[in-house]
């Protein structure tokens, strides 16, 4: 039974009041081990991959069809790795495996483990926002994000991206609808799709950061080369398909 909650049998939907996402380039085969193998790196110019931290405000969680009122609200952070999945009606997928959550809700990180796959921990959270700025500070000083939310005239990107210019980092933005998880007992891909409104990211300007545990990810060097923000997002999670691996 606790198997099968894991397999997201029912819609969820959401707001998403606030996001911001830096991602960061590393050495494809270094993410490349951090993967199920039916998954492929969506990858810049064959030769890097992407992981990501997305903080994201999340406002009245609930599954589909349950009243507003009994929604959760919390803040989020999940850490990513952007990827492809080849289904077996042979369509390209593009979207997320997760490699680790957190979050500043007790009761969130238990449900989280109980209906997801995606490692969910409890996280003490600071976070302030205001109409020009973003801060993220964990109580233990393992992540800290300070963010320059004001548009800048002409979108800016972090001095260490390896884009050339936002035109190119957008293709990377999103939106990602699938996330992908491995069930190794049946040997199958967990695939969960969402569909979103109003996705209109915004390029900031990032202060100062700072992940543990993107640091403790063994991948050798990483390059900030993305930061952005997303406003009051609808978003609806469709039930998970489980789909049996072709070895």
């Amino acid at each position: 039974m606790f198997e099968a909650l894991q397999h997201h049998p029912f819609g969820v939907r959401a707001t998403l009041d606030r996001t911001v996402v830096l991602a960061y380039a590393a050495p494809r085969e270094k993410l490349k081990a951090l993967i199920p193998s039916f998954l492929e790196l969506d990858t810049y110019r064959d030769e890097l991959g992407f992981v990501a931290m997305a903080i994201v405000r999340t406002r009245q969680l609930r599954p589909a069809g349950f009243p507003v009122w009994l929604g959760q609200d919390f803040w989020l952070i999940g850490y990513r790795i952007f990827v492809r999945y080849r289904n077996a009606q042979g369509r390209r997928l593009r979207g997320l495996y997760i490699l680790g959550s957190e979050t500043d809700r007790r009761r969130m990180a238990v449900l989280g483990d109980l209906f997801t796959h995606y490692r969910y921990a409890y996280k003490r959270l600071k976070v302030e926002v205001s109409v020009n700025n973003f801060s993220l500070d964990a109580a233990d000083g393992s992540t800290y994000v300070h963010v320059d939310l004001r548009p800048a005239g002409i979108a800016q990107l972090p001095e260490s991206s390896v884009f050339t210019d936002w035109s190119e980092a957008r293709r990377f933005v999103g939106p990602l609808p699938f996330t992908f998880s491995h069930d190794e007992r049946h040997d199958s891909v967990l695939i969960v799709e969402g569909s979103r409104e109003n996705w209109t990211p915004t390029p900031v300007t990032v202060n100062t950061h700072h992940s543990s545990f993107i640091s403790q990810l063994p991948l050798s060097t990483v390059r900030l080369s993305n930061a952005f923000s997303i406003e009051q997002v609808p978003y609806f999670w469709k039930p998970g398909v489980l789909e049996p691996l072709k070895r």
